[in-house]
C-alpha cells in the first residue's frame, strides 16, 4: 500500500471498466490527486463517489472530454495542469472506442467510423503524450498506454479497433526510443480479456463470466505508475500473466 504517495495522475476513459478500477486502486495506493476524463461526466461522478468512500483524502478532478477532438485534449490538459499546479507524474491512455457493434469486416467498414476509432485510440494518445511531456520532462514521469492482443494479431472482424492498437504499440515503441535518456518512461499494457461493457459489445455471443474482473489486472499499472519502475521503459506487459506482488529488492516484471 501507499506506493503512489505524491503522484498526480491523469486517467482517460475513467468512467467505467478498467479506467474506473485504476482510479479506485490508485487512490487506495495513496495517490493524492486524480484527474479523470470521459465523454460523459455523470458516470465520472459515480466513480468519484466510490473513490471518496475508499480514499476520502483524494483530490479528484472530473473533466468531460472526447479524446477524438484535439480541442478537448487541449482543454483536458489545461484544466489538469491548472488543478495539479503544473505537476503531472502519470498519464494513463486508457480511453478507447470500439466502433460499430457487431464489428464489420474491413470491406464493409464505414469510413467515418474507421476515422473516429483511429482518432480516439491512436491520434488521441499521441496528442495527449505531447501535452503531458512539458510537465514530465524535467522531473520525470510515467506514460502507460493500454493496448490489446488485437494490436499484435489481426483478428478478422476487429477492424479499426485492432488496427488502432497496432498503431498504438508502434507509437509507444517510438516514443520510448525517442525519450530514452530522459526521465520520462513509456510502457504499454495488454490487460487481457476483461468483463467490461466494451468487451461485451465486441463479443456479444460470448459468456462474459469467462473474462477477468478489471480489479484483477491493475497491479502492473500500479507498478508502472510507482517509483519501482523508474528504470523501466519501452516494454509491453500482459497484465493477466503477472500475478505476484512486487516487494522491495525483487522485481517480478523482468
Amino acid at each position: 500500500m501507499n506506493r503512489l504517495i505524491g503522484k498526480k495522475i491523469l486517467i482517460t476513459g475513467a468512467s467505467r471498466g478498467l479506467g474506473r478500477q485504476l482510479a479506485l486502486d490508485f487512490a487506495r495506493e495513496g495517490a493524492p490527486a486524480l484527474a479523470l476524463c470521459a465523454r460523459r461526466v455523470e458516470p465520472l461522478k459515480a466513480a468519484q463517489r466510490e473513490i471518496i468512500a475508499a480514499a476520502p483524502d483524494t483530490n479528484i478532478v472530473l473533466i468531460e472530454a472526447d479524446l477524438s477532438r484535439p480541442m478537448d485534449i487541449e482543454r483536458l490538459f489545461a484544466i489538469t495542469l491548472h488543478e495539479f499546479q503544473g505537476q503531472l507524474d502519470v498519464l494513463v491512455n486508457n480511453a478507447s472506442m470500439l466502433g460499430p457493434s457487431p464489428m464489420p469486416y474491413l470491406l464493409d467498414y464505414p469510413l467515418a467510423d474507421f476515422q473516429a476509432v483511429l482518432n480516439t485510440n491512436l491520434i488521441g494518445p499521441f496528442l495527449a503524450i505531447r501535452k503531458a511531456l512539458p510537465a514530465m520532462i524535467e522531473h520525470g514521469g510515467s506514460i502507460i498506454n493500454v493496448t490489446s492482443d488485437a494490436g499484435i494479431v489481426g483478428y478478422p472482424g476487429w477492424g479499426a479497433y485492432g488496427i488502432s492498437k497496432f498503431g498504438l504499440e508502434g507509437m509507444s515503441q517510438t516514443w520510448a526510443a525517442e525519450l530514452e535518456g530522459t526521465k520520462v518512461r513509456v510502457n504499454w499494457v495488454d490487460p487481457g480479456s476483461m468483463n467490461t461493457a466494451m468487451h461485451r459489445a465486441a463479443e456479444p455471443d460470448e459468456d462474459p463470466c469467462q473474462w477477468a474482473d478489471p480489479a484483477k489486472v491493475t497491479e502492473v499499472f500500479i507498478y508502472l505508475a510507482s517509483d519501482e519502475s523508474q528504470q523501466v521503459t519501452g516494454r509491453r506487459f500482459q497484465a493477466q500473466e503477472l500475478t505476484e506482488q512486487p516487494v522491495a529488492g525483487k522485481n517480478y516484471y523482468d
